[in-house]
């Protein structure tokens, strides 16, 4: 059988489990600190196969990240050629330097990224995204969501695996 015609398929995302087992973050910990976080970093492969990782504001409900942005760009451009991303929050990082060291906390997540075209969804993940950057605003915020609606791309990353992982100096010093 010629190799151009074998049928080829997508392989899934391998778990590359942590090496150092003691500063894993339990899945508790690894939502707190994305709840709380108010930005990471998204990292996606656009159409010419370059990584592109941008930071951005986001709000997590259950097993889902939203994002919004423009109706068009970059980031639209990469998500339509592959929706496969990465999205990583840094929750310390203190540097240490008479340890040559940093005190660091931070979580990844692995999942399929895609455009929401549901309206209800995407006037639900404007509203969480609103809420947590605007709190007590309800008023001002479902305007502002009427007024731009039209004009706003909201994203979603559906979490398939998820890893925090603290510094060595965290995991003895509980107390962080």
């Amino acid at each position: 059988m010629s190799l151009l015609n074998a049928t080829w398929q997508k392989p899934k995302r391998r778990d590359h489990s942590m090496r150092r087992k003691n500063q894993q973050l339990t899945d508790e910990m690894c939502r707190l600190i994305l709840k709380k976080a108010h930005t990471g970093t998204l990292a996606l492969i656009d159409e010419d196969d370059f990584p592109y990782a941008l930071p951005i504001n986001y709000a997590l409900e259950n097993d889902t990240l939203y994002f919004h942005c423009a109706l068009e760009g970059h980031k639209l451009q990469a998500i339509r050629h592959c929706n496969k991303a990465s999205f990583c929050v840094i929750d310390k990082d203190e540097i240490v330097p008479e340890k040559f060291t940093t005190a660091y906390r931070s979580v990844i997540v692995f999942g399929e990224i895609q455009i929401v075209e549901e309206i209800s969804i995407k006037r639900k993940a404007l509203e969480l995204l609103g809420r947590k950057y605007s709190p007590g605003l309800e008023q001002s915020l479902q305007e502002e969501i009427n007024r731009a609606f039209d004009r706003t791309c909201v994203i979603e990353l559906k979490i398939e695996q998820m890893t925090g992982k603290q510094g060595i100096e965290l995991t003895r010093n509980k107390t962080n």
